[in-house]
């Protein structure tokens, strides 16, 4: 970058101020302050619908160094509504590279800030739970009650397909529909590798459309917001339970499955976001390393007579996994399609699979 950096300004609700300089879209955001611990798979965070509404902060000190790919998108377009770094990588190097962060980040209108320190705002988070913010070049122009007042809502809605897409497997032996809150195509790839013809279907399709499709199998995948938002998805899930198709929940629809059940849900202080969560097998006693990205978990105090507790967090002892009775499912809250990474966990698919099977 020629000249002097532009500067720009995250301000958050409780006051706090933090200056660095600006990158990416001209243009001001407000949003949920989260922060990420992920390593590796920038773009992967960036295009995960989950992160709808938030501007994500990355822990990792220098992002942008390969620069962008298409190949490693998790959906069609990111979700964000800013981006933060400590250092950006102006020059990426990578063989795929098709181009950088900042025009990237222009092309989709979404303001990126780099130059503060991450680590403040992190332990800020930490300290004080999720905090609402807006990046600006003119910090005395944003409002405390701006801030205050904003809220994520209707996020599902703005995250899933508005019509069904088919994505056919090579040899299929089971038919899937994966029910679309804001999946990541990495799960669509997982069941494709494993014989599933799979059909990415709206938020609002009804239990009875579902059901007339006669598949195998349907995948209630991740996404963004409060799940107890929800409740149309949640009615319909209640009718699915009825019937003997497989069920797999991952993440917010490991959430809405509860809720469908009659559990609930909590927002955690500050989520679950990186790569590096631990998540206890409570029947083998094995742990596993675990992709995650929510703000909300399952409230153990409160769980469905018909729900087991597969899997706990070991960090803070939250939900991060059910086992049914009474209906074919199961469900989880961590990512098991990973990307960018680990893949510990992709073993459940498999564990859907043969309950297809079943």
């Amino acid at each position: 970058m020629s000249g002097t950096p532009k500067k720009r300004y995250l301000v958050l609700e409780n006051g706090r101020v933090f200056e660095g300089f600006a990158f990416g879209a001209d243009a001001p955001a407000v949003g949920e302050v989260v922060f990420t611990t992920n390593m590796t798979g920038y773009l992967e965070t960036v295009t995960d619908p989950s992160y709808e509404g938030q501007i994500v902060t990355q822990t990792f000190p220098l992002i942008g160094n390969y620069g962008v790919n298409p190949a490693d998108y998790e959906s069609r377009q990111p979700f964000i509504k800013g981006y933060i770094v400590k250092e950006w990588c102006q020059e990426p190097s990578h063989f795929a590279c098709t181009g950088t962060l900042d025009a990237f980040f222009k092309h989709y209108n979404i303001p990126g800030l780099w130059g503060i320190d991450t680590r403040a705002l992190t332990k800020l988070i930490r300290t004080a739970g999720v905090l609402r913010g807006a990046l600006t070049d003119d910090p005395a122009g944003v409002a405390a009650e701006d801030l205050l007042g904003y809220r994520i809502g209707d996020a599902v809605s703005r995250v899933s397909v508005t019509a069904p897409v088919r994505y056919p497997a090579k040899n299929a032996r089971h038919r899937v529909l994966l029910w679309d809150f804001g999946v990541k195509d990495s799960s669509i790839r997982r069941l494709q590798d494993r014989g599933c013809d799979v059909t990415v279907i709206p938020a609002g399709w009804t239990a009875e459309q579902m059901i007339a499709e006669k598949p195998d199998g349907i995948l209630f995948s991740n996404g963004p917001g409060d799940p107890e938002e929800n409740q149309g998805i949640i009615k319909a899930m209640q009718k699915l339970l009825q019937t003997d198709i497989a069920i797999f929940g991952i993440c917010l629809g490991h959430q809405l499955l509860a809720l469908a059940n009659g559990g609930h849900t909590i927002k955690l202080k500050y989520g679950h976001r990186g790569g590096n969560h631990p998540a206890r097998d409570l029947v083998t006693g094995r742990t596993f390393i675990t992709s995650q990205n929510h703000g909300y978990a399952v409230e153990l105090d409160k769980l469905p007579a018909n729900a087991t507790v597969r899997y706990i967090n070991a960090n803070d002892g939250t939900c991060e996994g059910l086992d049914y009775t009474g209906f074919n499912g199961f469900s989880v809250q961590f990512h098991p399609e990973a990307c960018g990474g680990p893949k510990d966990t992709e073993f459940l698919f498999d564990r859907f699979v043969k309950n297809m099977q079943k």
